[in-house]
């Protein structure tokens, strides 16, 4: 089978830092945080306070109340990004075959708005109060399904569903889908929007979240030698990713090309991330082999670094054994997590990230980590610290890692 040139042809973003693609790159070259006091719910009984919100967001202003009604807001914010996404690379649905166009879009937990609150009314109210839309608002392959409906894409049609790498892994499997001929065009990333009492519960109890209530906009600090957990975001990031041909025939602006992929298991643990990296450092091994890169190929390295203890040290550790004996080149390639700026946003930050990246080779500039005010001497690796750089960029490497020990890895590349 002869390979194909893959690339992505559109992109739609909501974040934290910015609703819409050049909202969300001026946050992240301005360095902006999105950590706020949580306005969700009454945080009294909470070790954690905080989370990166998507504030004065208004959904009405893409869909009409019917819809908003019937779907978790997880759902409206992957429509929302597949719609800005497709209008972006100049979709002209009418004049397409819509048989050719799938669909892989994915979510970590799914509608966690939508069971915290049906559940608080079963509990008061019996069965009767539970609503007969609760089931479809609540899984997670319904955004999936909602994207296809609404456009009429009759291809493949599915949700990946892996925690934090989930969005990751919708984009490989797009690529391979892309690869073996069953589509010609693929929409694909992830959504979440999980700030619930129970999951801020969950993962408090877990010890996972930050507890620097006092100070929300420092609490993300991925490097710094005083982080103290992850701060949970909201958001989704959404791509159209085609053959080149398919593009090209278009007319549509292309981002970038990608490149290569990676996937593997640590099997090792529930959460925690091998404390060596070994299933980390195959996934990047693979991407690479899988793009025709080495290591020295490399000019950035956005980081899955979430701000927890364990989990930004494993991938330190992973990335300079990747790179091994050839120091030069692991100093000249730069690194940064952007979940210093937008939280960690579960199944969708593999898709903001993604879109970070493609940004990055647009405007050619290494977006930053902020907070990095004593970095951690075990991470002796060239961070890009508070403020971003502008550099050459033509290969990027994309990391992100799920509960379960699941490891995915992407390679954009500038066309």
């Amino acid at each position: 089978m002869q390979r194909k040139t893959i690339v992505i042809s559109g992109i739609g973003a909501i974040t934290p830092i910015g609703e819409g693609v050049d909202a969300y790159w001026q946050g992240l070259v301005s360095g902006t945080s999105g950590a706020v006091p949580i306005s969700y719910f009454d945080t009294a009984d909470y070790d954690c306070k905080l989370a990166c919100e998507v504030r004065n967001f208004d959904a009405t202003n893409y869909l009409d109340r019917k819809s908003l009604n019937r779907l978790d807001k997880y759902c409206q914010f992957g429509i929302i990004t597949a719609e800005m996404a497709m209008k972006d690379a100049k979709f002209h649905l009418p004049d397409m075959d819509t048989t050719r166009i799938g669909v892989v879009y994915g979510s970590g937990i799914g509608g966690m708005i939508s069971y915290d609150a049906q559940f608080r009314g079963y509990m008061a109210g019996g069965p009767r109060r539970v609503s007969p839309f609760f089931v479809p608002q609540m899984i997670p392959d319904m955004a999936a399904g909602m994207i296809s409906i609404r456009n009429n894409l009759r291809g493949p049609n599915y949700a990946t569903v892996s925690a934090c790498a989930t969005s990751l892994h919708a984009m490989i499997d797009a690529y391979m889908i892309l690869q073996h001929g069953m589509a010609d065009i693929m929409i694909c990333g992830g959504a979440e929007a999980s700030i619930t009492p129970m999951a801020i519960a969950g993962f408090g109890n877990m010890q996972a979240l930050s507890t620097r209530n006092d100070s929300p906009e420092t609490a993300s600090r991925p490097y710094d030698k005083d982080r103290d957990g992850f701060v949970m975001g909201e958001g989704a990031g959404a791509f159209v990713v085609e053959t080149l041909e398919s593009a090209q025939a278009r007319g549509a602006h292309i981002y970038g090309e990608l490149a290569g992929i990676g996937m593997t298991a640590d099997a090792h643990h529930m959460t925690a991330p091998h404390p060596e990296g070994e299933g980390a450092l195959r996934s990047m091994q693979m991407a690479l082999g899988s793009a025709g890169l080495t290591p020295k190929d490399l000019d950035y390295i956005n980081t899955h670094g979430t701000s927890t203890p364990l989990g930004d040290v494993a991938e330190i550790q992973s990335i300079k054994k990747l790179y091994g004996e050839d120091t030069d080149a692991l100093s000249n390639v730069n690194i940064s997590s952007t979940k210093s700026m937008t939280g960690h946003l579960l199944g969708a930050a593999g898709a903001i990230e993604s879109i970070a990246c493609l940004l990055a080779i647009k405007h050619q500039t290494v977006p930053p980590t902020i907070n990095v005010f004593n970095q951690d001497e075990r991470i002796d690796v060239n961070v890009t610290a508070n403020k971003p750089q502008q550099r050459s960029i033509k290969h990027i490497l994309n990391n992100g890692f799920g509960f379960g020990g699941h490891n995915a890895t992407l390679i954009f590349k500038k066309m």
